[in-house]
Parts: structure tokens; C-alpha cells; sequence
């Protein structure tokens, strides 16, 4: 995956996931008017015009928009229910954003080896930003390192330096939130 398309996700996903994807490390913030919009987004209208293929991914998609948008609790009431790699994964970057990095970690070890790791470590290579010791990190064995991750996120939280991180984190939503989409959706 080069870029991201929003339009990709067909017409209910379009406008929620357009716009700024580059979320702070911590909670963030969500505003009222995204969680009413939200609160009307289920698996029926998410998927209306695509084969639904694979439950779980297609609830990791709703856990993936919900965290997107800086609703933390209700991405973790739906990523704790869903007991596979991608659903730990979602639950991960839950806790990390919400600063709890040792359960972020946790749930790291649950997800194993996802095969979004090897595309995002590609992926990071090419923001630019090499001279970044996150980018480094996360990096070195050139697949994207989650744990390698947190503890970069922790450290940048710290030191208020945080862009490379919140762009890694960016581009770590748009591979598994695709993934999760093509895998729901059978593509």
C-alpha cells in the first residue's frame, strides 16, 4: 500500500476516515460531533455494499475508527472482545495512546507476528526521516518492531519530541486498518 484512499472503504467509511490521520500519541480528544456519527456506524451500515467476509477484521475496522477519531474506551470495549492478532494489535495501540505501555506490550506479544509488521517496515523507511533514533528503533531489523515502538512512544511522550512517532503511528493505522478491511471484506 503506497497511499491511502479513504474512498478505498467504500461510502460510510469515506468521510470518517478523511481528513488528518495524524492523531496525538497520547488520548487525544474526540469531539461530539464525530461521536454521534460514529454511534450510527455499525457492521450493517459500515459494510452495506461489500461482502462481509470476515467478521472479526470487519469489528477491527470499527475498533480502528473509533480510536481514529480519539475515542479510546469505546475502541477497547470492541478490540477486547475480538481474540485474534489483529484485534490484540488494535488493543495494543489502545493502550499505548492511552499511556499504559507495559499492557501495551502485553497485547503486542498476543498479536505474534502480524503480516502487516514487514509492509509497515517498508513503509517507515520511506516517510524520510531515517535520521530519526525512533525511526531507527522501530526499524533496525527492518521490519516494524511494536515493542521497539512503545518504548519510543514513551520516550518521545517524555521529551515532547513526537513527530516521527506520531507519523509511524500514522502509517501503522493505515496499513491495519486496510488489512483488516481487505481481510473483512475478502479482497
Amino acid at each position: 500500500m503506497d497511499t491511502f484512499d479513504p474512498a478505498a472503504y467504500g461510502p460510510a467509511f469515506t468521510p470518517l476516515l478523511s481528513g488528518d490521520r495524524l492523531r496525538s500519541l497520547g488520548g487525544g480528544r474526540g469531539d461530539a460531533n464525530s461521536r454521534r456519527t460514529l454511534q450510527g456506524v455499525t457492521l450493517a451500515t459500515a459494510f452495506r455494499d461489500a461482502h462481509l467476509a470476515d467478521l472479526d477484521m470487519a469489528r477491527c475496522c470499527l475498533a480502528g475508527l473509533w480510536l481514529l477519531h480519539d475515542f479510546l474506551d469505546e475502541s477497547h470495549s470492541i478490540s477486547q472482545q475480538i481474540e485474534t492478532p489483529s484485534g490484540s494489535f488494535w488493543h495494543g495501540v489502545m493502550h499505548r495512546r492511552e499511556g499504559d505501555f507495559s499492557n501495551a506490550k502485553y497485547w503486542f506479544r498476543h498479536v505474534g507476528q502480524h503480516e502487516v509488521f514487514g509492509e509497515l517496515g517498508s513503509a517507515i523507511a520511506q516517510l524520510g526521516l531515517s535520521d530519526s533514533k525512533a525511526v531507527q528503533r522501530v526499524t533496525a531489523s527492518g521490519a516494524f518492531d511494536p515493542y521497539a515502538f512503545v518504548d519510543a512512544c514513551e520516550a518521545a511522550v517524555r521529551s515532547g519530541d513526537d513527530l516521527a512517532c506520531r507519523e509511524i503511528q500514522r502509517l501503522e493505522w493505515e496499513h491495519l486498518f486496510d488489512h483488516c478491511y481487505r481481510t473483512a471484506t475478502g479482497a
